[in-house]
């Protein structure tokens, strides 16, 4: 099936011939549907610790700092804002030249809102000849959002949203990427110094590069720290083979296989390169302007001392594993993996080797928030390969819609995933986990596309928050609404927490 030519291709991209047989294969088996216990729930998996509670915990962080660790806060930021546009375009293509429908309405009526209104005004100036609102007054709404899409202009359609302009500030506007250095700042720095690591795609790397150049000096400055500033991007090895609806592999017009992206799971390769003892996980565009950060700052240290004490507690336990555990002090490892680490033997012995295997692995904290009906995964009591269970977060379409159970749990799930984690990646020897070895390799999925109006069939790797944090341990904590703002189309930017 695989042509000399085909090998290759595959051998320049750093896969090997077992992978994508392996992954063609999966194309004809598909993956298995999760066996759920429950939706996770207070008191259930997901703790809400009172005030005198996240005091302890913001001290916990603040003491293991001051130990000297190293803290990266990780911002996946590859994506393309193309879909946060996708109406725009459309207004723009539309066989109508005024705003009809209620987004369009929406954008041209609070146009001054926007933190790129400036920038916009002045692009439509050399382009036009006209600022905005000539042209809104001369009926030209179009040559606006052009102005704003295409690359003779802002060509906000084209890039990616941690370089658009979020939020106004008396000193001019700042992007995504620059509200992170900010928290970077505010709840990662350690030593004097924030590393911060974001993943982007080949194509915006100098873009990237240049603002962190232009603007990181600045918060530096302002915040009284060094920036360790890094980038890094998706591996081509990450990517998968598609196929066609027959399962065969999927060709160019040229006859060379396509390959795809293999989807925020292929990252769990580049956050195993991040030298680190803990991690932040954040989305690039989960950002709010400094006026509301201090929630956001006061929950991130919260979650962190949520991790760092259930971590120290996990390396005790695991060296008194090494010394020889007496019966007692078994018991009592066997309750903080049930109890503190939410893992069920379900009738396994919890014995010195389980416990141990159950102890010796990443860990996760991960805030969720209550759910008002966003899209997306939530957190979840699940059975793992070995037939114990634990917590997981879970996306629709690794549930088995046809089971009414499963269904009703999902939809009724409390709570959301905001993606919001803070992660410990070093044992208790201070050896980096290889953290590839703890993905679940049968929570991928396949979906349908299409190229050049042929469908194919397109596979993901588990995904980083989910499958490829499968075997980890994991605790949920309850944060506020508020800490959670993603901006998923323009007219977002309208909301009050992005003003």
């Amino acid at each position: 099936m695989l042509s000399q030519q085909d090998l290759q291709q595959i051998a320049q991209k750093g896969i090997s011939q077992e992978q994508i047989e392996s992954q063609l294969n999966e194309f004809k088996t598909g993956f298995p549907f999760l066996k759920l216990e429950a939706a996770a729930g207070i008191g259930r998996g997901i703790i809400a610790p009172d005030a005198a509670e996240r005091k302890q915990y913001e001290d916990a962080w603040n003491a293991y700092k001051a130990e000297g660790k190293r803290v990266v806060k990780f911002v996946p930021a590859s994506g393309a804002a193309s879909r946060m546009f996708k109406n725009m375009f459309a207004f723009v293509d539309a066989d109508y030249d005024v705003p009809t429908t209620d987004f369009e309405k929406k954008y041209f009526d609070s146009i001054e809102k926007f933190a790129f209104y400036d920038a916009l005004d002045a692009i439509c100036q050399k382009n036009e000849g006209k600022g905005i609102k000539a042209l809104i007054a001369d009926g030209n709404y179009k040559a606006v959002a052009a102005n704003m899409l295409k690359s003779e202009g802002l060509n906000y359609g084209q890039l990616p949203k941690g370089l658009l302009l979020f939020h106004k500030y008396e000193d001019g506007a700042r992007t995504p990427m620059e509200e992170h250095l900010v928290e970077g700042a505010l709840y990662a720095a350690s030593n004097g110094e924030a590393h911060v690591h974001f993943t982007v795609s080949h194509e915006h790397m100098e873009l990237f590069k240049a603002k962190v150049a232009e603007k990181a000096d600045t918060f530096a400055k302002k915040y009284g720290i060094k920036y360790d500033i890094t980038f890094s991007e998706q591996k081509p090895s990450t990517d998968t083979v598609a196929a066609n609806p027959d399962n065969t592999p999927f060709r160019n017009d040229d006859g060379s296989l396509l390959f795809r992206p293999g989807g925020h799971g292929a990252l769990i390769e580049n956050l195993n390169e991040i030298d680190a003892d803990v991690i932040f996980i954040k989305n690039i565009d989960n950002v709010v302007p400094d006026r509301l950060k201090p929630e956001t700052v006061e929950w991130k240290q919260v979650i962190a001392g949520v991790l760092v004490t259930l971590q120290k507690k996990a390396f005790e336990y695991l060296h008194i594993l090494d010394a020889g555990a007496t019966d007692a002090q078994l018991a009592e490892i066997a309750e903080f993996v049930s109890k503190c680490l939410c893992t069920d033997a379900k009738g396994k012995k919890a014995d010195a080797a389980y416990l141990r295997e159950k102890l010796n692995r990443p860990m996760r904290v991960c805030g969720v928030v209550k759910n008002v009906g966003e899209p997306g995964g939530g957190p979840f009591l699940t059975y793992n390969q070995d037939g114990t269970v634990s917590l997981q977060i879970l996306e629709s379409s690794q549930i088995d819609t046809n089971n009414e159970e499963y269904m009703k749990m999902f939809t009724q799930g409390t709570h959301f995933n905001p993606v919001d984690l803070v992660c410990a990646v070093k044992n208790y020897k201070g050896e980096p986990f290889n953290l590839p070895e703890f993905v679940d390799k049968t929570t991928g999925f396949i979906s349908s596309k299409s190229k050049a109006g042929k469908e194919l069939k397109a596979l993901e790797l588990p995904g980083l928050w989910n499958g490829a944090m499968s075997n980890w341990s994991t605790v949920f904590v309850e944060v506020p609404l508020g800490t959670f703002n993603p901006v998923k189309t323009v007219n977002d930017l309208l909301r009050d927490q992005h003003q």
